[in-house]
């Protein structure tokens, strides 16, 4: 059988920036063990599944190469993308079910918001692997789902060297590195140890820890956001309680079909 296939850059207005997602829409979700082949095969940081209900809201699963993720942004911004301009979505809100609840992606012009749970890190242990594996001393580290770790100005994240012989001995899923930005509110990167990822063009979950660290930190409520990646990412984020928003465009860049 043959399924449909679209891979978008998320979080850009351009094709080649941004981050791509495999977006994968399916009358009924495939077995695990075959999303996670299929994700493996298209070889992105992630490939996003759904399937419609009889509501119009969808179901949607995300995998990396490696694991199905708990929450993921980019991903979430490609899919919506794809109903929004592809499938033929009739209103200007979608609701996603996902392992992370209902998420809720807003269509405002050429922007997508999504309606995200916000995590604020918090103090933690410092592994000593996570300093040996950052070529900079940070100025603060905590942690969310992620280790979090602060620096004190942009030239600082946009210079560290990640050594991956140390960071690959961490238990995290990812590290957050930031500062406050130059020409927006804040900047980040984003690095996946023990991963082929390596480093993540733009991520959208890692917002949902950014977002009220930097809310708390710069007394705003809304807020720009630029991912340092080599493909950057360029963020709209908003800090709402215990929720945040997080909006950025997206373009199509391939449409195709897949064999099984």
């Amino acid at each position: 059988m043959s399924y449909p296939i679209y891979t978008v850059d998320a979080f850009t207005d351009k094709v080649f920036g941004g981050n791509p997602a495999a977006c994968c829409p399916l009358k009924k979700f495939l077995p695990t063990a075959t999303m996670q082949q299929l994700a493996m095969e298209n070889n992105l940081s992630e490939t996003a599944f759904f399937v419609k209900n009889p509501d119009s809201s969808y179901n949607l699963k995300w995998f990396t190469p490696e694991v199905e993720m708990d929450l993921a942004g980019h991903p979430t911004l490609a899919s919506a993308f794809v109903i929004f301009t592809e499938l033929g979505h009739d209103s200007d809100t979608i609701n996603f079910h996902t392992k992370s609840g209902v998420l809720t992606v807003i269509k405002k012009g050429d922007t997508l918001e999504m309606n995200f749970p916000a995590r604020m890190p918090e103090a933690c242990t410092i592994p000593e692997d996570l300093l040996k594996g950052l070529s900079i001393k940070p100025a603060q580290v905590l942690r969310s789902r992620d280790y979090f770790v602060v620096y004190n100005s942009q030239e600082e994240v946009e210079q560290i060297v990640p050594d991956f012989n140390y960071l690959d001995k961490l238990d995290t899923l990812g590290i957050i590195i930031t500062a406050k930005g130059n020409a927006s509110d804040f900047v980040c990167r984003f690095l996946v140890p023990n991963s082929v990822i390596g480093e993540d063009p733009v991520t959208g979950s890692a917002h949902a820890s950014l977002i009220p660290y930097w809310a708390k930190e710069l007394n705003k409520t809304d807020m720009t956001s630029i991912q340092l990646s080599a493909r950057k990412g360029h963020l709209w984020c908003g800090s709402r309680g215990d929720r945040v928003t997080i909006a950025g465009k997206a373009t199509l860049y391939m449409k195709g079909e897949y064999f099984l």
